[in-house]
């Protein structure tokens, strides 16, 4: 199990664990803070994370901006990617497309997944991600090529 998976697990139980976990992904890359978001459930294979709906996410219509959206799936995605990858590998986001269905007008939900044949892959690897408000309904879809590779030094270890 690698470092982020297990700072995972080990805060997830305790109270405020999960918004400690948050904060430090944050931290990591502060990007992500602009949209405050809250991780519900992480394991390889698949991260869940979700933001409120407020006005700093707003559009020009008041709902839920596009582009936050986006940064919540790269969220969603990236963290599914650190608690899959092996040690000795590495990855960086290639290319995302992605597809708005309709408004976001409530609190919205990312869920990214890869597909348990490509754990331990190199290569590019698709990782699909939904978001979904909180009917349940997909607002939004998108799909982040992931580039996986070994880590320098790691060959013949």
């Amino acid at each position: 199990m690698n470092r982020t998976l297990q700072l995972y697990r080990s805060l997830a139980g305790r109270p405020g664990g999960k918004w400690l976990f948050a904060r430090a992904v944050c931290l990591r890359a502060p990007y992500f803070g602009s949209i405050r978001p809250r991780v519900l459930a992480m394991e390889p294979g698949r991260s869940r994370w979700s933001m409120r709906k407020r006005r700093a996410v707003h559009n020009h219509i008041g709902t839920v901006h596009a582009l936050a959206m986006g940064n919540l799936c790269e969220l969603a995605a990236g963290t599914l990617m650190e608690c899959t990858v092996t040690p000795d590998q590495r990855w960086i986001p290639k290319g995302m497309d992605i597809r708005y269905l309709k408004k976001a007008e409530t609190d919205v939900t990312a869920e990214a997944t890869l597909a348990p044949e490509l754990h331990g892959k190199t290569g590019d690897l698709p990782v699909n991600v939904d978001v979904t408000n909180t009917a349940g309904e997909i607002v939004a879809q998108a799909t982040i090529s992931m580039y996986v590779s070994e880590r320098s030094g790691s060959r013949g270890t």
